[in-house]
């Protein structure tokens, strides 16, 4: 398949996927107990005349599915709503927000990338005692909950050594990098351990092939050998679990937001779920489907550059 039809195909798929979310989102918002007026009014309440000033100025008398299908066409022209707990635009709130969580995301995916790799190929070349405690490090790693070891990281390295912040995403730059190493940290430890045990039965499974054996046999060098005929076809499944780790990174990024008081999109959805700010939660989640959805579409791409014999969304 050519790229022109395969990214016509994708879109295609990516709306339907927002089509969906979007209406289940909206739903479950709906279901929920209490009332966006609790919020705007305060626990109080308001004057009937204020309440139905605040229903009419939020449209919250009208039926879901006008409202949705309302909501569905201000999307459409790039509106993304109104919050009515910020009062201001969600594009906003997201825009002053969304640097920090894509910064926290990449630098998690680089040490996920690096950590995971190494580990796993040392494992399975390595063997022994090497192999035993890349092993029990990784399961370790994917036993504990990030925000656990984010409390450990903040306790050990920024309360008891000092050597980094223990909250908050700095004032930019070179600062927020370094505000945000400990958190990166936090959301990449489990991936990292996960993506080491992929990477290790790959490498092993490579090892075994007769391509392999054969250029054992003619003599060639070892590293030549693993770099070229071992990790290079071993990337396929690597570079999958790679991929879809860091599509859910975004959605993990939650967690890791609101234990180091980071201001970025985790912590917005909390917060806005919490307050039910419908606009807010709809906008929050959307972007992480699309962002999902984008980073699956661009590991299909990459397969047909590991292999060329695999065709646009093929697997196989």
């Amino acid at each position: 398949m050519s790229l022109a039809p395969y990214l016509l195909r994708r879109l295609g798929g990516l709306l339907l996927v927002l089509l969906v979310t979007s209406f289940i989102v909206f739903g479950l918002l709906y279901l929920a107990p209490g009332s966006p007026l609790a919020f705007i009014l305060g626990p109080r309440g308001g004057t009937p005349e204020q309440i139905a000033a605040v229903t009419e100025q939020y449209h919250l008398d009208d039926p879901f599915l006008l409202r949705y299908v309302a909501w569905l066409g201000d999307l459409l022209r790039g509106d993304l709503g109104y919050s009515i707990v910020y009062r201001q635009d969600v594009s906003a709130l997201i825009s002053s927000r969304v640097g920090t969580t894509l910064a926290l995301v990449s630098m998690a995916a680089i040490i996920i990338a690096l950590v995971g790799i190494a580990a796993g190929t040392f494992a399975a070349l390595r063997g022994g005692w090497g192999d035993q405690l890349t092993s029990t490090l990784a399961a370790v790693g994917l036993s504990t909950p990030s925000f656990v070891v984010g409390v450990a990281l903040i306790s050990v390295f920024a309360v008891g050594l000092g050597w980094f912040p223990t909250f908050g995403s700095g004032t930019g730059g070179v600062d927020t990098l370094y505000h945000l190493v400990l958190p990166a940290v936090a959301l990449s430890v489990a991936s990292a351990a996960y993506l080491a045990r992929i990477t290790r039965a790959a490498v092993l499974e490579e090892g075994g092939r007769e391509h392999v054996q054969t250029a054992t046999a003619r003599g060639l060098a070892p590293g030549h050998i693993v770099r070229h005929h071992v990790l290079r076809n071993s990337l396929i499944p690597i570079v999958t679990v790679l991929g879809l780790t860091i599509a859910t990174l975004i959605a993990g990024a939650v967690v890791v937001e609101n234990v180091f008081a980071l201001d970025g999109l985790g912590s917005l959805l909390v917060r806005a779920i919490l307050q039910r700010d419908f606009a807010v939660v709809q906008a929050v989640i959307l972007v992480l489907v699309v962002a999902f959805v984008v980073v699956n579409a661009i590991v299909d791409v990459l397969y047909t550059f590991i292999d060329p014999r695999i065709t646009l969304g093929s697997r196989q």
